[in-house]
């Protein structure tokens, strides 16, 4: 029989740890060989261990471990890396992807198919669970926004006003109102509401926890 594929896994939520732990032990030649509940943590278990797959989680309080996926390729070139998040934001997908990520599922994941990316992953494929690609697919041709636009973006999802907002950037109201309109086309939206919900929903911007 072939060695078993090595899983590390990094997650803050107890009750999420507990499920995969249950899920990757039915798997069929599968070893969860470490797991740790902070990025740190995760980090230094990753260097240690060198899985062949870690299952990695999106969100921490006050990080999101997309700006660290570096750091694992850095480390191991050969890193196979599936990210763990609570919803499919397709913007959050293709940074994933562009940095390197392997694989990404959902929370909500079925256990089959959470099986299935670290088969997948380990073989060398990539693995988006279903809906996920048709979400990357559907805004593709999507206008950036600038890193005036999203800072402006997160004022607006945090419930600041314009005028709070110039006054936070020391710009002028007009000038918040302008880029206020151009993020408002970019992303296809007409208000206030709709904005902070699409950022939230499409992963357009990241509010620490």
């Amino acid at each position: 029989m072939a060695s078993p594929i090595r899983v590390l896994l990094i997650e803050n939520q107890p009750i999420t740890r507990i499920g995969i732990r249950s899920v990757l032990a039915d798997g069929e030649n599968i070893a969860l060989v470490g797991e740790a509940d902070n990025p740190a943590e995760g980090f230094e278990k990753f260097r240690e261990l060198r899985p062949d797959v870690t299952i990695l989680g999106l969100r921490f309080p006050n990080a999101c471990t997309i700006d660290d996926l570096h750091k694992y390729f850095e480390e191991d070139a050969s890193a196979r890396i599936v990210i763990l998040a609570d919803h499919a934001g397709d913007a959050e997908i293709s940074r994933a992807l562009k940095k390197g990520a392997a694989g990404y599922v959902c929370k909500d994941v079925e256990p089959d198919t959470l099986v299935k990316a670290v088969r997948v992953v380990k073989s060398g494929g990539r693995f988006l669970q279903d809906g996920v690609e048709q979400i990357i697919n559907e805004n593709l041709g999507s206008e950036s926004l600038t890193p005036s636009e999203e800072n402006i973006l997160t004022m607006i999802v945090r419930g600041m006003s314009n005028k709070e907002i110039s006054t936070e950037l020391d710009v002028s109201e007009n000038t918040v109102k302008t880029h206020i309109k151009n993020l408002y086309d970019k992303i296809g939206v007409s208000d206030r509401a709709s904005a902070a919900t699409t950022a939230i929903k499409r992963g357009l911007i990241r509010i620490d926890i």
